[in-house]
């Protein structure tokens, strides 16, 4: 899978363009990056740029934009609504796809070392990579912001991450942190009334809300609110009132599963000043942001959020709450909207979701997964939403020979050059092996006589799924394998030393050629086994379709196997030869017997029809 990771630096300029443009050029200097939005503010005085690409990219994309911003930008100028302590003022780095929280933590710690030493700037790490519990907190690290800076860095207990605890009047300091990507998501109702956007966004945002009770349904705000009193100490969420709120605590972690003392300190309350104040009722996710508000543009109210954590509380599931808490008050949720990009992840699971509740086969083209979540969640109801430019992550086949049209590849074989050949012609006959497989399965979903059969079916279908992809990315991989015996082959000779350099280097690029292929008949052998269960399980009027699959399969076995056989005359490692060629004809026996077994199960049904 390709590795990406998002920047989503906050730079302390929002009105100069000619200063913003300096920046983000040296963001798009860096080969393998994406610049996908600059977001300006005037009254903030802030810019907040997105940018994705590989980790190393990333990485340098954002000291180059630093730096740029440590030149421009004169912090002792600098006057706007937003906290700030920097001019660079903080640069998060958020997992997408192919890495993890920990590769995010060690990219905040290489560029905030960078940024320390190289430009003398005080930087301190946040959320996952603070190295302090107290640092962890965004707000914690930019109190006092720039003007309290000099008093900050003299405290020892504030001394930065990295580099000198030195105040920098031109520069201040910059936050670096790793984070969980943040979805700006809205949903959309057919109402013009905030305030009942608002009620439903209290229900589902963590903050959660006042507790009410009398006139609260259907629209919970017009209820009467409960207040703490001397010894009453009323639950937010049921009918308990203690005496204390020990008692309180305690009822609370046995019947909600949840600590008191948290919850309370999070939303700014002090638990031993609770007299005359509002009790809190939870709300229906963590992770959850939420306001309500209305789009004269769009002609309805919003429920308006930021999902910090989708992994915990993915779009899909706060939207059905939120269907349900609009049906409750004679509402309709009539689409949503994704503010900026959302990764692969959320939408993919959203498309199973969706495609479980429906009973429809979840073994389809990522594609058409990620389709049904866009038209499930309503994404183009008000704005459009473009999969390939919304969706980050996206896995896409990548290579000449796949993206050409069937005639174009069958013409591309058919010339007097030696690749594409045999091995990608043998990637693509399992390919084709492995989607027939798929489309039996999909073929019996839905049908009454395998409602029993579903999630069998469905696993059945996305791992052919996985094989058809894995081999469509071997038709051009077989290509390229015999790529590294070229470049072997033109190293210099002229010496000894030169021709023993040249003669290991072609020895591994022919163990390399090797491999490739005996991937791919690996894989192929796999797609006959899924044209197997396949045949076993599946609809009998498309049997035939699970025997076309399985000697297309063996067909990619066998081609694959010539290819590996036809490199290792080249190769003098003995021990390697013996164990190849002890692997390939146990994949052959296997792969002879299981197309062999499909084949009885499609006679047998042939003879029956």
């Amino acid at each position: 899978m390709e590795k990406i990771v998002e920047c989503v630096p906050n730079f302390s300029e929002g009105r100069d363009k000619n200063i913003i443009k300096q920046i983000t050029d040296q963001i798009e200097s860096v080969q393998g990056v994406q610049l996908l939005d600059v977001d300006p503010g005037e009254s903030t005085n802030r810019t907040v740029v997105t940018f994705i690409g590989p980790p190393e990219a990333v990485a340098e994309a954002a000291f180059r934009a630093a730096k740029k911003a440590a030149e421009l930008i004169d912090m002792a100028k600098h006057h706007g609504e937003h906290a700030r302590m920097g001019a660079t003022d903080v640069i998060p780095f958020v997992p997408v796809a192919g890495v993890t929280m920990d590769d995010c933590v060690k990219l905040a710690h290489e560029v905030g070392k960078r940024i320390g030493e190289e430009l003398g700037i005080p930087v301190y790490l946040y959320e996952h990579a603070a190295t302090r519990p107290e640092r962890c907190n965004l707000a914690t690290v930019r109190a006092g912001e720039y003007e309290g800076l000099p008093q900050k860095l003299a405290d020892p207990e504030w001394k930065p991450d990295y580099g000198p605890a030195k105040f920098n009047p031109k520069s201040g300091a910059t936050a670096v942190g790793a984070r969980e990507f943040l979805i700006a998501y809205n949903i959309n109702l057919n109402t013009m009334d905030r305030r009942y956007a608002t009620d439903i966004a209290y229900e589902l945002r963590e903050r959660g809300r006042w507790k009410r009770v009398g006139n609260t349904e259907p629209f919970y705000y017009k209820g009467k609110v409960v207040y703490f009193e001397d010894n009453k100490f009323p639950c937010g969420n049921c009918d308990f009132t203690g005496k204390t709120f020990d008692d309180l605590a305690a009822h609370y972690k046995e019947a909600h599963g949840g600590d008191l003392v948290k919850r309370y300190q999070s939303i700014g309350l002090d638990i031993h000043n609770l007299a005359g104040k509002p009790a809190y009722k939870d709300g229906r996710f963590t992770h959850v942001k939420a306001v309500g508000w209305v789009v004269e543009d769009y002609h309805l109210a919003q429920i308006s959020m930021n999902l910090t954590n989708y992994k915990i509380s993915p779009p899909h599931r706060v939207l059905e709450a939120a269907r349900e808490e609009a049906a409750k008050r004679g509402l309709v949720v009539t689409g949503s909207e994704i503010v900026g990009v959302v990764p692969f992840d959320a939408m993919y699971q959203a498309g199973i979701y969706y495609l479980q509740k429906m009973k429809k086969s979840t073994g389809i083209p990522v594609r058409d997964v990620i389709e049904t979540a866009v038209q499930s969640m309503g994404l183009r109801d008000v704005a459009e939403f473009d999969i390939d430019k919304k969706v980050i992550g996206m896995p896409k086949q990548k290579g000449a020979l796949v993206n050409k049209t069937v005639v174009d590849f069958v013409d591309e074989v058919s010339r007097d050059t030696p690749a594409p050949g045999g091995g990608s012609i043998a990637a693509l006959a399992g390919a084709l092996g492995a989607a027939l497989a798929s489309m039996v399965a999909n073929l019996s979903v839905g049908k009454g006589d395998f409602d029993d059969q579903y999630e069998h079916l469905c696993k059945l279908a996305e791992k052919a799924q996985r094989i058809k992809d894995d081999l469509v990315r071997a038709v051009d991989e077989d290509t390229e394998a015999f790529n590294a015996v070229l470049e072997a082959m033109r190293m210099p000779k002229d010496t000894p030393e030169q021709l023993a350099e040249r003669e290991k280097a072609m020895q591994g690029g022919y163990k390399s050629a090797a491999r490739v292929p005996l991937r791919t008949a690996e894989l192929c052998l796999d797609a006959i086994r899924v044209c197997l269960d396949a045949a076993q399980i599946g609809n009998k009027d498309v049997m035939s379709d699970a025997g076309v699959g399985a000697l297309m399969g063996l067909a990619g076995v066998q081609g694959a196997i010539y290819n590996v056989r036809i490199n290792l005359p080249n190769i003098k490692d003995e021990d390697f030869i013996r164990e190849m060629n002890q692997n390939l004809e146990s994949m052959l026996n296997e792969a002879h017997e299981t197309t062999k077994k499909v084949q009885e199960i499609v006679e047998a049904t042939l003879i029956r029809g």
